[in-house]
């Protein structure tokens, strides 16, 4: 599994994780002109088989307009650090392996 971590969430989230999502990226690392467009992400995610990680409710909008691939955990955790933000994923990883592999769901949201 490989997330897409957004511009609201820090790039230092990616040694975080590194463990166990090595092939995460930051959107700040991928190339798109910034600040990137939502929607602009949402394709860059959608052709490389990323998942996005956002606090940016903007990506459910899109999740619900348009369906999955990609996938998209929503973090409702309100202002959280890094290692917060490392910390609830690790807590959450059945969930999110669950999530990532249902054929069924687009979107997890965190909270």
């Amino acid at each position: 599994m490989k997330f897409l971590f957004d511009e609201n969430i820090s790039y230092r989230i990616l040694k975080k994780i590194s463990t166990l999502a090595p092939q995460s990226l930051h959107v700040s690392r991928i190339g798109l002109t910034q600040p990137a467009s939502d929607l602009d992400i949402w394709n860059f995610a959608k052709k490389k088989g990323f998942v996005l990680v956002s606090f940016d409710e903007d990506f459910q909008d899109l999740s619900h307009l348009n369906g999955f691939p990609p996938k998209v955990v929503l973090l409702r955790v309100g202002n959280s650090s890094t290692q917060n933000i490392a910390e609830i994923l690790f807590s959450k990883w059945s969930d999110v392996e669950q999530f990532y592999q249902s054929e069924t769901f687009g979107l997890l949201e965190i909270f």
